[in-house]
């Protein structure tokens, strides 16, 4: 038996398939093994060896540069520099393996050998390199660093783009928030939520002020990115309002819902560990676990990868931009605060139909259940006790019909505001960042600037009226650290900028929310109107057997 090399053995398999080609040989026969083998010590006893030096120049010169293999298109371009016919460069392609749009090392080796064939007038054919005996053909393809320039560079990295859609951030996670009844403390009463994530599969009962210390971390470590707004813990003093403490609470539920689902669905914050363990922490004190782990961790611009190259990723342009997306989302803002206010009235009308409706049918009950006789010479003596009596029944339709009411009202305000006022809190947070942008990064940067220039007039003057030495040496090294804190703030600035740039494109990818938004609209009209008009159909006949008559349904009085 014919003894084989590791390093042919590494290749057999693909050898194999140029000689399973041949008349008569079969995977597994021996006529298949022995040419394999005899092949394998004439060509390729060792890769490193029997291969070419020019093979490995030229596979080094076209291979990725994080992947050691040579991308198919980098091939195509190298078979352009052979000056060889369609069909010969067609032969060539055909006999060599691109697997999942690349070639490897053996299959490039295999192509030159192919390519030196037929620049030598011979058809490109796996059997010419069975039959080879001495070292494979060079090939003619010019320069070697002419080669290089045909290699694939990988795609400069687009940090600055978010590659989201709004169906990718919607999926990312969903957040129930639930209401535990009240429970009481040592002096005073509390409200518990149960958080249950539908990514971590896991439920834990949070209280306000754990959401309010969560959101404080969250605006300390990502105070360059869109942190939404936290709802008041109670009620405020001295402000007249109409809304009971059930329905603040309610509110409040809705709003730190909104607030945590916002935050799930962040590109960047949901991927953060103080994230993670607001919504799976089941120890006894989860704000200490959240104080603890910003510490460790410290703010974005300490921990982001690029967070000092960030004015290299910037167009030149940003600050342009900047203000016209700026007033842009402004109007958006503007509009949707509009839209919001008027589906809060019509999701308010509703109920108020709701409340009416089920009134006008105990109106209707009382009046039938008056048992007051009508004077002797009444005309409608006779009738009207009859429709007393039909009258007392009304009331149980009318209860449905407020019912059906009461549940439009109900889906317009949980399928339609609430997605109002998601986007809404969205739009807000962005115009709170936008503040926290000119007032923090440039105010502090400019007040950096003011105390350098101050420092630097102190020198000049110090260099002219002669001071002790001691303090000449302090005011320089205090001009240094001054230098190194603008520095800072620079990049810190560049930084903020760059995490605009993101958070403005986060809101245009939630825009779409709008489709979302009518889709609700529309179906809880079609399903309201629809519930309504089937209990009003059925209403209908039943007044004709109660009173016996059209009963004014096609009166013209």
């Amino acid at each position: 038996m014919i003894k084989v090399s590791p390093a042919v053995a590494k290749v057999a398999p693909v050898l194999r398939l140029f000689l399973l080609q041949k008349p008569g040989c079969t995977q597994g026969s021996a006529a298949a093994e022995l040419p394999l083998a005899r092949w394998s010590c004439r060509c390729f006893l060792s890769i490193s060896g029997s291969v070419p030096a020019y093979y490995r120049e030229v596979y080094e010169a076209v291979c990725g540069r994080t992947d050691e293999r040579v991308h198919v298109e980098v091939f195509q371009r190298l078979l352009q520099k052979t000056d060889l016919s369609r069909v010969a460069l067609g032969q060539i392609a055909e006999h060599v393996d691109s697997a999942d749009g690349f070639l490897s090392k053996l299959s490039l080796y295999k192509a030159l050998a192919l390519i030196a064939f037929a620049q030598q007038g011979k058809q490109p054919s796996p059997k010419l390199l069975e039959n080879c005996i001495q070292e494979l053909p060079k090939p003619q393809l010019g320069d070697l660093k002419d080669l290089r320039a045909l290699r694939m560079q990988p795609a400069p990295e687009d940090v600055l783009t978010l590659s989201q859609t709004l169906d990718k951030l919607l999926a990312g996670d969903s957040v129930q928030v639930e209401l535990i009844p009240e429970k009481k403390g040592l002096f005073l009463k509390h409200v518990e939520y149960q958080l249950t994530s539908q990514r971590y599969k896991i439920s834990v009962y949070r209280r306000y002020s754990d959401f309010d210390v969560f959101h404080e971390v969250l605006l300390q470590r990502f105070s360059y990115r869109v942190v939404p707004a936290m709802p008041p813990k109670r009620m405020l003093k001295g402000v007249l309002t109409n809304v009971s403490e059930r329905e603040f609470i309610e509110g409040r539920r809705r709003a730190l819902g909104r607030f945590i689902n916002l935050v799930a669905r962040h590109p960047i914050l949901s991927e953060d560990e103080l994230l993670k363990t607001f919504l799976t922490f089941n120890g006894s004190d989860v704000q200490t676990k959240l104080r603890d782990a910003y510490k460790r961790m410290g703010d974005e611009f300490m921990t982001n990868r690029i967070a000092t190259q960030a004015k290299e990723y910037l167009p030149a342009d940003i600050q342009a931009q900047f203000s016209t997306s700026r007033e842009l989302i402004k109007k958006i803002h503007n509009s949707f605060n509009r839209l919001r206010d008027r589906a809060e009235k019509m999701a308010e009308r509703s109920k108020e139909n709701a409340t009416d409706l089920l009134m006008f049918g105990r109106e209707l009950s009382l009046l039938g259940s008056d048992g007051s006789s009508l004077p002797p010479w009444a005309s409608s003596q006779a009738t009207w006790g009859t429709l007393r009596e039909s009258l007392k029944s009304l009331s149980v339709e009318f209860a449905v019909l407020s019912d059906k009411a009461a549940q439009q009202g109900s889906r317009e305000n949980d399928d339609v505001v609430e997605k109002l006022n998601l986007f809404l809190d969205l739009l807000q947070s962005y115009r709170d960042l936008c503040e926290r942008h000119e007032k923090g990064v440039l105010h502090e940067h400019q007040r950096a600037l003011h105390k350098y220039s101050v420092m630097k007039r102190q020198m000049m003057s110090a260099t002219v009226q002669p001071k002790e030495q001691a303090s000449v040496e302090q005011l320089e090294s205090r001009i240094v650290q001054q230098e190194n804190a603008i520095q800072t703030m620079e990049l810190r600035n560049y930084f903020s900028l760059f995490c605009l740039h993101q958070e403005t494109q986060l809101i245009f990818i939630y825009l779409p929310i709008t489709s979302h938004i009518l889709g609700a609209f529309v179906n809880s009209q079609v399903q309201g109107h629809r519930e309504m008009g089937q209990v009003w159909n059925e209403l209908q006949p039943k007044l004709g057997c109660l009173f016996g008559s059209n009963n004014g349904l096609k009166s013209d009085f």
